[in-house]
């Protein structure tokens, strides 16, 4: 038998065990696991500083992988509010008797074992574990090798942390950072109830082509932003600033500005606040910024520029005659996660939000905003782009199925 099918057994076996834990207790386990964090800072620390010195600071997923005190104490942060939520466990949805006597009630249970894969990422350990935990799941990890240091750490400081609250380790456990580990996670039928990637296009297509159990499409965003004919400029230079360089590595990060050609004469001044991002502008938008714009900041739009998530402070920029354009380039270009208008127009607003197909649109707000946390779920698991199920930031309601309770008392059917 192979470590991970090893692995995958414990887990199944180890998420029977949650069924018997009381909510209090897992508010319980999860508090002690806050305080854990905040006492083991320097461990913690020290393990991700492994990983980032075997990565290039220029690569974009430099940002994601480190960790630092403040990010160690959001994360501490994010697993109080998660384990304070109401659980998604026990809720019934609906309750009826039958003609019959039969008493037949729809109610809220857990996945069981979720699996998810990610890339550098180590906040995701402890994010997807309390959130697992918290609605009665047990996990399977399989991170990337960038990431196989801070990851081991915080496998280990959860083990310890349950071990000493009476839990079973094996509620969490992590495989090897494999190809090989890989594809036995996604063709553990029978053993794992449903992966979620959490990463790039290329892992997200490398799941969806090859998973056997059930899959979840998260993370992936190429995100635009619209500055309408009836755009307020001050409101637009906060917004577009914001969604595109407060974190230009992660998913709601800006990486394309639609701008109405009406509005051309204001796009220098839109941009004023960008600091060190490349323009790829096209042929209308390069001629208003040339000489507005840091020469050595500023070139040509190709075809290639549209569509790209960048993850880097790079951003083009496209010039549309109409709403309507807006609208059918992002139809074109985005990736159904998250998009924005800034309009004073009521009617381009509500259009916009309407006929735009992602899973979450703004009205003069950053797509940063996209986030388990900021929508008052504690954190989330990912942020689904798929439309069957879950779709948007995934916090606990997510991660609950339901099943039918039936009630008889010797009742048989003709």
């Amino acid at each position: 038998m192979s470590d991970t099918k090893d692995l995958l057994l414990r887990t199944k076996s180890a998420s029977r065990t949650l069924q018997s834990i009381s909510d209090e207790k897992r508010v319980e386990v999860l508090k002690h696991l806050s305080e854990a964090i905040m006492s083991h800072i320097p461990y913690l620390l020290s393990a991700n500083a492994g990983d980032l010195s075997r990565m290039d600071p220029s690569n974009p997923l430099y940002d994601r992988l480190k960790l630092d005190e403040s990010r160690l104490s959001s994360i501490a942060t994010d697993m109080l509010s998660v384990s304070s939520l109401p659980s998604p466990l026990g809720r019934i949805l609906s309750d009826t008797i039958r003609p019959n006597g039969l008493r037949i009630r729809k109610v809220t249970v857990p996945y069981g074992v979720i699996g998810i894969i990610y890339e550098a990422r180590p906040n995701v350990t402890f994010d997807v574990f309390s959130l697992c935990f918290k609605s009665g799941n047990a996990c399977i990890l399989k991170g990337g090798r960038d990431a196989s240091g801070s990851n081991g750490a915080a496998v280990r400081l959860i083990k310890e942390v349950l071990e000493n609250d009476g839990i079973s380790p094996d509620v969490i456990n992590m495989v090897d950072a494999t190809h090989e580990a890989a594809g036995e996670l996604l063709s553990a039928t029978g053993l794992v109830d449903l992966v979620i990637p959490r990463g790039g296009r290329k892992l997200i297509d490398f799941v969806r082509n090859n998973a056997k159990v059930p899959c979840i499409e998260t993370g992936a965003g190429v995100v635009d932003a619209y500055f309408d004919a009836d755009g307020n400029l001050e409101t637009g230079k906060r917004v577009i600033c914001n969604s595109k360089t407060r974190r230009v590595s992660v998913c709601n990060a800006l990486d394309c500005l639609i701008v109405h050609s009406a509005r051309l004469s204001d796009l220098p001044e839109l941009l004023s606040t960008m600091r060190n991002v490349t323009i790829f502008a096209d042929e209308r938008a390069y001629a208003s910024l040339e000489g507005n714009y840091p020469a050595d900041l500023l070139e040509h739009a190709s075809l290639d520029s549209f569509g790209t998530e960048f993850m880097s402070y790079k951003l083009a920029v496209k010039t549309v005659d109409s709403i309507d354009e807006a609208l059918e380039h992002i139809s074109i270009y985005g990736s159904g996660h998250s998009e924005t208008i800034v309009t004073e127009n009521d009617e381009a607003a509500t259009r916009f939000q309407m006929e735009v197909d992602a899973a979450c649109v703004y009205v003069n707000a950053p797509t940063s905003f996209s986030d388990g946390a900021q929508f008052g779920l504690g954190a989330e698991i990912g942020i689904s782009t798929q439309k069957l199920g879950a779709r948007g930031p995934m916090g606990l309601e997510e991660l609950a199925t339901y099943k039918w309770l039936v009630n008889g008392n010797g009742q048989v059917r003709e």
